[in-house]
């Protein structure tokens, strides 16, 4: 298996794996608005700041990371939005060894941190915590829904 910079040139294919990792349980998250998955994925690997991993077998893409560099008073971090491995591939070791070879690649680049977040009853939660991430106690994740907001295309059409 081998480690990959990814670009905007691989969106097609970090797009085909992202989506069928995260629209499949556990996840089954709803990416049916092609539009909203393409903005998203553009904003994971088409930044300034923006660092997206592949893990590849051959040519087959089997592992996908993205995030962002932050510089941050302790040390840059890695901040990663999306971490999956292709469902077929699950439960191999393929993640332990994609998340090793990402360590050794950000350590290489004085990157100090791994930042990211995810469910406590995911799946997901247990292989962090199995790979040496700690809980951070102190931190909490805040979101809020705002209401009134009009869809992207309505304001589009009015020109707003």
């Amino acid at each position: 298996m081998e480690l990959s910079v990814l670009t905007m040139a691989d969106r097609a294919r970090v797009t085909a794996l992202f989506y069928d990792v995260f629209t499949n349980e556990p996840w089954n998250d709803d990416w049916s608005d092609a539009a909203q998955l393409d903005a998203y994925i553009t904003d994971l690997i088409g930044q300034r700041n923006s660092l997206a991993l592949g893990f590849f077998d051959g040519d087959r893409m089997v592992g996908l990371s993205m995030g962002i560099i932050k510089h941050w008073y302790t040390g840059t971090e890695y901040c990663i939005d999306e971490f999956c491995i292709d469902r077929r591939m699950q439960g191999r070791g393929i993640g332990t060894s994609f998340m090793v070879e990402i360590e050794q690649y950000l350590a290489k680049r004085g990157i100090h941190h791994i930042f990211l977040q995810t469910e406590r009853n995911a799946p997901a939660y247990g292989f962090y915590l199995n790979r040496g991430f700690q809980e951070l106690k102190d931190h909490v994740s805040f979101a809020k829904e705002i209401e009134g907001v009009q869809p992207e295309h309505e304001e589009a059409e009015d020109g707003k």
